[in-house]
């Protein structure tokens, strides 16, 4: 064999070898790339988005989108010829994978955590658009979450209505806490609660419409257990504080999970409980979590989220104030971002876009 021939084959062979290894390898990275996009005033798989009884509703036009971002899963190891496909491409961004997932939880507890921090997003999402359009919410105190391994978790789940711990009534969240540690580690106490009917599920939501099932009021017991620092006795629940919806609100978003539709939810309940159409026919998408006063907070992935709704067909973008740089760097064509740090800023936006005034809208700057 020629000296040429001898070198072109060791060439091919290190070729093939070097792929194979591209292939074989894995590197602590994730992918994100471009989600759906849902518009919040249709339907998704059938089924309405958002739906409403016991109250007037309104013919609404245009689309109020809410973006998603695909990641790779926690359990999902990269291999180095993804991650250079990844490197190069416009459409997606690989990222460090502790960014991602920065703790050791299972594939399990994050859907959990996602699922949970979705529930919150609807019902902050109703509170704030109620709350906008006047209503008065009543508020009670729930659990919001169990403990994963603790005492009540199988006895009390996330959503249960607290009326009162050891027969005392409970008007105030820090009572129940106050209640608790007047015992010691390894006594019983008994929290008295009311429960939607068929309400098993940990991930239940924190707040109740109007016109359901009556609801069962229930005594559990529950043995008590040393805290890891002070030894004071804990249940194993978070409580937080729940709201009473004067009618039925019920939010249909199968395979989503996360806090950051909240912003979009609100919009669309607003707009299909107001004779005002939002939009006037506008294609508007946007991202933000949201609070029960109407603020609304930054969320992950808002490059792809633009790159997803540009390419659905939206003309513009609502994004929260501190996600402006990042949404600016390199936005896709025929998209304006406009920034947001308020339901009203939202809603005062949606007015200067149907109206035509879009000059005034507060557009984000890299």
């Amino acid at each position: 064999m020629s000296r040429r021939s001898a070198s072109l084959l060791t060439s091919g062979l290190l070729l093939i070898g070097l792929m194979f290894a591209a292939v074989l390898i894995r590197v602590p990275y994730a992918e994100m790339s471009p989600g759906p996009t849902v518009n919040t005033l249709g339907d998704h798989r059938g089924s309405p988005v958002l739906s409403i009884e016991g109250e007037r509703t309104y013919e609404t036009s245009g689309h109020l989108n809410m973006t998603t971002v695909r990641v790779t899963g926690v359990n999902y190891r990269m291999s180095l010829a993804e991650a250079v496909v990844g490197w190069l491409s416009q459409d997606a961004a690989v990222i460090p994978h502790e960014t991602l997932y920065p703790d050791e939880r299972s594939a399990d507890e994050v859907e959990q955590q996602n699922a949970e921090e979705f529930s919150r997003s609807q019902e902050t999402a109703k509170v704030a658009a109620l709350r906008e359009l006047g209503y008065e919410l009543e508020t009670e105190i729930i659990v919001s979450a169990v403990v994963k391994g603790g005492p009540a978790q199988g006895k009390l789940h996330a959503g249960d209505v607290i009326v009162a711990v050891d027969g005392t009534k409970v008007t105030e969240q820090e009572q129940v806490a106050g209640l608790v540690t007047e015992h010691e580690a390894g006594e019983d106490v008994v929290l008295t609660v009311e429960r939607e009917p068929d309400d098993g599920d940990d991930g239940g939501d924190g707040g109740r419409d109007g016109g359901g099932e009556e609801r069962k009021r229930l005594d559990v017991t529950v043995t008590t257990v040393p805290a890891e620092d002070d030894g004071r006795a804990l249940v194993g629940i978070q409580v937080g504080l729940g709201y009473v919806f004067p009618f039925d609100i019920d939010i249909e978003l199968a395979d989503v999970g996360g806090p950051s539709a909240g912003l979009m939810f609100a919009l669309g309940l607003i707009d299909k409980l107001t004779e005002e159409d939002l939009t006037g026919g506008t294609f508007v998408a946007g991202t933000g979590t949201i609070d029960e006063n109407g603020n609304v907070g930054p969320i992950g992935g808002v490059t792809m989220k633009t790159i997803a709704a540009r390419e659905k067909g939206a003309e513009y973008f609502l994004t929260p104030a501190d996600n402006c740089v990042s949404a600016t760097a390199d936005p896709p064509d025929g998209l304006t971002v406009v920034r947001v740090e308020s339901l009203d800023d939202a809603l005062a936006a949606l007015e200067s876009i149907r109206t035509g005034d879009t000059d005034a809208l507060p557009r984000c700057r890299g």
